[in-house]
């Protein structure tokens, strides 16, 4: 007991004795009332001594300074400010008069004339001369007065010289070329070089590594971009399991193939076809390949196809050849023309009628316009930013007369007659707090003619748009929907989610023209060494869809990346 009374009266001493010998340091300066600052690391109380004598300074206290001085175990700094100096006037002097007037004169205010030599560098940096040099030349002194003039120098003028790709990638010098927008002979830039730098980081093809590196040699500037290629091609294969409307009682297996081919080649250029089984009768392909910098020009061409068949009641083509143009860093214009054809493919039970049925024979030929603005912060797993998109067509839609049916029914009906369409999304992510982030989209289209038919509708509904409902389930003249998730971040590409779908959909040829669909769930996301695992539960109501179990939607699929 005594050895232990010992022992703690021991370890008393020595913490006092410790805590006594500790240094603290204390800062003072006088900001209209005086100020201090506490700290008990000498490293830290003096690189904040430096800042804090770097800002008065900055202010025009050139002649101000702190003191050391201690008292016991406390370091003491303090800090004479000395006097307030001030610019009477400070000459041009040889700067280049573009600068001065795109900036204006040097306000005299410290520190202001120093911030505008920054300028006047930056735009120096941004002309082809990141090696100008900028000083105040001839400076005089009257008491804390002070007055003089610029001297500034150029140094040499440089120009870009062809970029080099260093890495593992497989992208060619050329398309980054085009892509960077760093032409080889016109003027250096060093804001363009960081807009270049920006651009790469959101290609959906590579990743940038690093910052780039420059090299000059005989007033040339050669950029190195160091690129690491992401596994962007996709193997997407999803099953549905779906009540059999046909079979009561059954279960219908469909099925989806998406084949996505990126970059071929080094050169941006992509392939893609998807297959999709939406029902024991339905299938749709789409087909689609795209050239980029076409006559090494910012301008991206593409050619598709897509068809759709309706169980035995149409069959829908369409051919579309677009334009892209890149207008800037994150905005993209489109121009299209696209050639549509329907046709019925059995008229049974219509010919002895004389009203159309809902479908009908046509030919649509359209040209129009789209925008794409992108300002996430990754093309691949989103956390942060918006994205707008849109897009508008019109052209002349012909009617076929189908020899199927009786020609009394065509009587009265204009068989050629403008047409118009509109689509536009507008997504925005939220990234709340680390693990946990946000998801709002809101898409709309509207279809207009004077005389429309189903097989001319829009196709929403399924894992894509409206989820707990079939496969573009819901024909639409005009529908908009809104998406609302809530993210738990597993990783950075895997994640839980928690949804809500609310839907409006038009279609003349139901019973109710207006239908209210709406849907929540939930799912899961797994990024996993091959690709992309996700599984979706949903619930959905509408007007021919109850909400019940027995109507739940399962999907689930891997999309393999390589």
């Amino acid at each position: 007991m005594k050895s232990c009374f010992l022992a703690v009266l021991f370890l008393l001493a020595f913490g006092s004795a410790t805590c006594l010998g500790q240094e603290v340091f204390r800062l003072v300066w006088e900001e209209g009332k005086e100020a201090s600052l506490l700290l008990s690391d000498r490293s830290q109380a003096l690189a904040k001594r430096d800042s804090l004598a770097q800002a008065f300074l900055r202010q025009g206290y050139l002649e101000g300074f702190f003191s050391e001085s201690r008292s016991g175990d406390t370091v003491l700094f303090a800090w004479a400010p000395g006097r307030l100096f001030g610019w009477k006037e400070i000459a041009e002097g040889n700067v280049p008069s573009p600068f001065v007037e795109k900036l204006g004169k040097p306000d005299l205010s410290y520190p202001a004339p120093y911030e505008w030599m920054e300028l006047v560098l930056e735009l120096a940096e941004d002309s082809g001369y990141p090696f100008a040099e900028l000083r105040i030349d001839s400076i005089q002194v009257e008491g804390a007065v002070l007055s003089g003039r610029m001297d500034y120098q150029s140094g040499p003028y440089i120009t870009w010289d062809s970029l080099t790709v260093a890495g593992n990638s497989k992208t060619k010098e050329v398309y980054v070329q085009q892509l960077s927008r760093l032409n080889p002979g016109t003027a250096f830039s060093q804001s363009d070089l960081e807009k270049a730098a920006q651009t790469l980081r959101k290609s959906p093809y590579f990743t940038l590594v690093g910052v780039p590196e420059l090299t000059f040699q005989t007033r040339q500037a050669r950029p190195i971009f160091t690129l690491q290629d992401r596994r962007f091609n996709v193997f997407d294969g999803v099953v549905g399991l779906l009540p059999n409307e046909n079979e009561p009682g059954k279960v219908l297996i469909t099925g989806e193939v998406d084949l996505r081919l990126y970059h071929l080649g080094g050169k941006g250029r992509d392939f893609s076809i998807q297959w999709q089984r939406l029902n024991v009768q339905s299938q749709s392909l789409d087909i689609r390949a795209k050239e980029a910098f076409v006559f090494r020009l910012p301008l991206d061409f593409q050619l598709g196809f897509s068809l759709l068949k309706q169980d035995s009641s149409f069959v829908n083509r369409s051919l579309d050849l677009d334009f892209g143009y890149r207008a800037s860093d994150g905005a993209y214009l489109s121009f299209f023309t696209r050639r549509q054809a329907g046709d019925l493919i059995s008229v049974e039970g219509f010919g002895s009628g004389q009203d159309l049925p809902s479908a009908i024979d046509y030919r649509w030929n359209r040209y129009g316009m789209g925008l794409d603005w992108d300002r996430l912060d990754s093309p691949t797993t989103p956390r942060r930013g918006l994205r707008i998109q849109g897009q508008f067509s019109l052209g002349n839609k012909k009617i076929l007369e189908n020899t199927g049916l009786p020609e009394e029914a065509y009587e009265g009906l204009d068989e050629s007659s403008p047409q118009y369409q509109a689509w536009f999304s507008v997504e925005k992510h939220f990234f709340v707090k680390p693990g946990w982030g946000m998801w709002i989209r809101g898409v709309g289209a509207l279809l207009e003619n004077e005389n429309l038919f189903v097989n001319e509708f829009f196709r929403v509904g399924g894992l894509k748009s409206i989820r707990g409902f079939n496969e573009k389930s819901f024909f639409a003249k005009s529908y908009g929907y809104l998406n609302l998730e809530q993210r738990l971040f597993l990783d950075q590409s895997s994640y839980l989610v928690l949804f809500t779908d609310l839907g409006v959909v038009q279609n003349p040829y139901a019973n109710e023209k207006i239908d209210r669909p709406f849907a929540f769930g939930t799912g899961i996301n797994l990024d996993t060494d091959g690709g992309l695992f996700s599984f979706v539960f949903a619930l959905g109501r509408s007007n021919t869809q109850p909400l019940s179990f027995s109507y739940s939607r399962i999907h689930f699929g891997y999309l393999a990346r390589f």
